[in-house]
């Protein structure tokens, strides 16, 4: 699906619908296919020309795969009862799964916590983007919750301060390339479904309870996990500057979680009752593709070898 999709967006031709014989929830080929279509709304590519991104058959191509994705994500998450949706959130956010942080703080060695660093890149260096697609979907106070989380995670308006640009602090602090999309021919599928997740639902209107109920989840559980991860540098000797990107997070999610959960998801289905089951999907699903992207690195690392698709260069 790869090979097409490049061959057609480098040569200017229409993209093919080749059968789809990929595992949809974490293959390697079929999730660079969609991410690279995805990417196409973000920054792009260079050999790419701008007047691809609402190609129709570029968007037919990627309306397949998404279709996959969803189904495979229905299966894996089943449905979700529209019951009390902040009852609901907590509840899911301690929902037990492998904890990368908990590995990284205490045993972790520093060739890891550098592969963590390159899985994240992907996401973490567009942090929050595919989030802010859903701000002109909601109105009144989910819309306003959203605004002022969105506001912290590019920094209020500094620059320097931008989550992403302190993200890139950290992969220069340990050696690592800071470019965007660096390591993304590296990265497995299990790590780009993690993107993928956010951006089908960010940038599909009718899936934005998914989208708000994701990103709640990411808020409500970030606080532990942070601390752990700059405790994990702080003991594999990293600097402040490495560190800082964790510290932020501990520092504003604790009041973010409290706002996404009870002003943002719960103001959206006082609004929209007929979305809890989404917020709530979304949510479930974001527990769901994270737990298979962090069981696939404690595997790898268990077993000695690099769970990347090649090894970061020395």
């Amino acid at each position: 699906m790869t090979a097409e999709l490049f061959d057609a967006l480098r040569r200017g031709r229409e993209v093919g619908r080749p059968p789809i014989d990929d595992d949809a929830l974490g293959g390697d080929d079929f999730h660079l296919a969609l991410y690279c279509c995805y990417e196409l709304h973000y920054r792009s590519f260079a050999e790419v020309g701008d007047d691809r991104e609402w190609d129709p058959s570029v968007i037919g191509f990627r309306l397949g795969l998404e279709q996959a994705f969803e189904r495979r994500l229905r299966d894996e998450v089943g449905s979700c009862s529209a019951g009390d949706v902040v009852a609901g959130l907590y509840q899911l956010a301690v929902a037990p799964g492998p904890s990368l942080s908990s590995h990284l703080a205490t045993v972790g060695e520093r060739w890891q916590f550098q592969e963590f660093a390159a899985h994240r890149s992907a996401y973490q260096l567009k942090e929050a983007d595919p989030h802010t697609w859903a701000i002109p979907r909601l109105v009144g106070a989910a819309k306003a919750s959203l605004v002022k989380l969105q506001m912290e995670e590019y920094g209020d308006g500094v620059e320097t301060e931008v989550h992403a640009t302190l993200f890139a602090g950290v992969l220069e602090e340990l050696g690592l390339d800071p470019s965007y999309g660096h390591y993304l021919e590296i990265l497995p599928g299990t790590t780009l479904a993690t993107t993928n997740l956010i951006s089908l639902f960010g940038l599909n209107r009718r899936l934005r309870g998914m989208l708000v109920g994701h990103l709640a989840l990411f808020e409500m559980t970030s606080v532990t996990p942070m601390s752990r991860y700059s405790t994990a540098l702080a003991r594999l000797g990293a600097g402040s500057r490495a560190r800082r990107f964790y510290d932020i997070h501990v520092e504003v999610d604790a009041s973010h979680e409290v706002l996404a959960a009870e002003a943002m998801a719960a103001g959206l289905v006082a609004d929209h009752p007929e979305l809890t089951a989404d917020v709530l999907f979304g949510a479930a699903a974001a527990h769901a593709v994270e737990g298979r992207f962090a069981g696939s690195l404690l595997d790898a690392w268990a077993a000695g070898r690099t769970s990347l698709r090649s090894p970061l260069p020395c």
